[in-house]
């Protein structure tokens, strides 16, 4: 009995649920927080709202709280432009590149990113079930606003669960202590998209066309999902209309001129956009729709790993006889890195010779020593390199290589996980980031502000919607406004094809968008990985396409029997 009541506790905080006015399960909190006296007037209101930013948030951190284990991992890696380099043991990193028996309904990974989504989805049902109260004293359009920003995250978090999981139980009211359920149904993923579909609509409708205050979404954002869920559904020409929103609406434009922090120095219009105090429209950003706020060591300010995990462990490499340190971890090289994730070498080797994007202001191909306590004896230390190559050291648009450099090349294959060799593989720079004091500059988050979806995304969502409609000339133009701000060469109409999308948005977004649900949508995933993946692909099969779920949700399932994903 006892185990009973811990599951079906369990449960309860994974899914919300339908009340059944048991009046003495219902809470009276008197001294705390509580939704019965949080949400009493706009303030209380927002105030939950940005709770839920905070819960939203946590997608770049580790999961519950974790600094190991991102929380969106299975987006990321086990596909077919990156992998976990430095897996740790069982971490989730490890579960997408072996795949297999890892991947299992008991794995606690696949439990937490349930319960973390669900819990998002409780927070928005209860404040756009409370917000219906008529005694609040606010204006309707401040109403509609709040609603809509929760409308709208509710429908992010179904997004994540219908890739993930595919069919998932849908609840779209209020949690309470007086209602636990034990006989849920798991909604068709068709259902769950038609329920996605009305959320985002009403907060196109209601939301302001500028975000109210940095950090939160404007309506812009529900329209970029719109364009992305009609392609999943194959509403083709609602996607187009909804991508044009977007991309016509004039506070908005791609970055294509140098600005912000380090306009002055060497640099790339592409590559400003992710430097420190170069992510909001308050410092000179138009292209980004929505931006995570992480200020260093401020009221409110939040924390990510994403450094941790795409930036590579540089001082880890040896070089010289005696083999010994030339780097340490600096604010230039982008703070103290794991390596978690990496690029694979398809996805760096599919970059023109001219494209700004795969660069060495994008991608570190060298580092200068910086540890002059252990410098080899010999400075000259070009043969230290990883399968070094004349011509291409530094990546495309050039860099400085000089005797004090040790260079690193992509003309080898990847290095398999947790080998030796590791830290000698190119690591992208989006993510950069180490606080100014020296004495942090190990500090294991990053605590900057970070775009999160920005207008180049949306334009490949409309030359997509092009491609389904058969306008190869109108997605040609549209691809090739984005190729132009890279410097890269323009294609014609005759190159279109899906895989060339799909080529340009690894180019383009590279560890910013959830690839896998860009090739499931495509229905691309298992080929492109099994092609593209040395290590995952050929331990893929096409169950993999989905996770697992959870087996703690479906033993708290008492009433009802919730089937298990195929193959699980």
């Amino acid at each position: 009995m006892k185990n009973i009541i811990k599951i079906s506790s369990f449960f309860f905080l994974l899914i919300t649920s339908f009340s059944c006015n048991k009046s003495f399960l219902e809470e009276s909190p008197l001294a705390l927080i509580a939704p019965d006296n949080l949400y009493v007037n706009k303030a209380g209101f927002e105030s939950g709202l940005y709770g839920l930013y905070s819960q939203w948030r946590e997608e770049r951190k580790g999961i519950n709280g974790s600094s190991n284990d991102m929380a969106i991992t299975a987006a990321m890696v086990g596909v077919d432009n990156a992998y976990s380099l430095r897996p740790a043991g069982n971490a989730p990193e490890q579960v997408f590149n072996d795949f297999g028996v890892r991947l299992n309904s008991t794995d606690a990974y696949v439990r937490r990113v349930w319960e973390w989504l669900y819990r998002i989805v409780n927070g928005a049902n209860t404040i756009i079930d409370r917000a219906e109260n008529p005694s609040i004293n606010w204006t309707d359009k401040d109403k509609k606003q709040i609603v809509g920003e929760a409308k709208l995250i509710r429908a992010w978090a179904y997004r994540h669960l219908t890739f993930l999981y595919g069919d998932v139980p849908l609840n779209l009211t209020e949690s309470k202590g007086s209602s636990i359920r034990t006989d849920w149904d798991r909604t068709p993923v068709a259902d769950v998209r038609k329920a996605m579909e009305a959320d985002l609509l009403y907060a196109e409708a209601n939301m302001s066309d500028l975000p109210l205050v940095e950090g939160r979404a404007s309506k812009v954002v529900a329209q970029h999902y719109l364009a992305e869920l009609y392609l999943t559904t194959g509403d083709f020409a609602k996607a187009k209309e909804k991508a044009l929103a977007v991309t016509q609406n004039t506070n908005y434009s791609l970055i294509t001129a140098r600005y912000g922090t380090q306009a002055s120095l060497p640099g790339t219009p592409f590559t400003d956009m992710f430097l420190d105090r170069n992510s909001n429209r308050s410092q000179g950003n138009k292209e980004a729709l929505w931006v995570v706020q992480n200020e260093y060591l401020s009221t409110g300010g939040d924390a990510n790993i994403m450094r941790r995990w795409w930036v590579n462990r540089y001082n880890d490499i040896r070089v010289g006889n005696p083999l010994r340190n030339p780097l340490t971890f600096s604010q230039e090289y982008g703070g103290r890195g794991l390596g978690r994730f990496a690029i694979t070498k398809f996805a760096l080797s599919l970059y023109g010779s001219t494209d700004h994007r795969g660069g060495s202001f994008a991608y570190r191909f060298f580092y200068l020593m910086n540890n002059s306590a252990s410098l080899p004896s010999n400075a000259n230390i070009n043969s230290a390199a990883t399968c070094a190559t004349p011509g291409y050291t530094s990546g495309p648009t050039g860099g400085r290589i000089g005797i004090d450099t040790i260079r690193l090349s992509i003309n080898c294959d990847e290095p398999a996980p947790n080998a030796t060799a590791a830290p000698n593989w190119p690591s992208i720079r989006k993510w950069d980031w180490a606080p100014s004091d020296t004495a942090d500059v190990q500090n294991s988050s990053n605590y900057n502000d970070q775009i999160y979806l920005r207008l180049a995304d949306t334009y490949l969502l409309l030359a997509e919607a092009q491609f389904r409609l058969n306008d190869l000339t109108g997605a040609a133009a549209t691809i090739n406004i984005i190729r132009a701000r890279a410097n890269a060469t323009p294609i014609t109409s005759a190159q279109v094809t899906l895989n060339f999308i799909l080529d340009e948005r690894s180019r383009e977004l590279i560890t910013e968008e959830h690839r896998r649900y860009t090739l499931l949508r495509t229905g691309t995933w298992y080929t492109r990985t099994l092609l593209n993946n040395k290590y995952a692909g050929p331990k893929i099969v096409l169950r993999d396409s989905i996770l697992p779920i959870p087996q703690s949700v479906i033993d708290a399932n008492l009433t009802k029997k919730m089937p298990q994903n195929a193959g699980y």
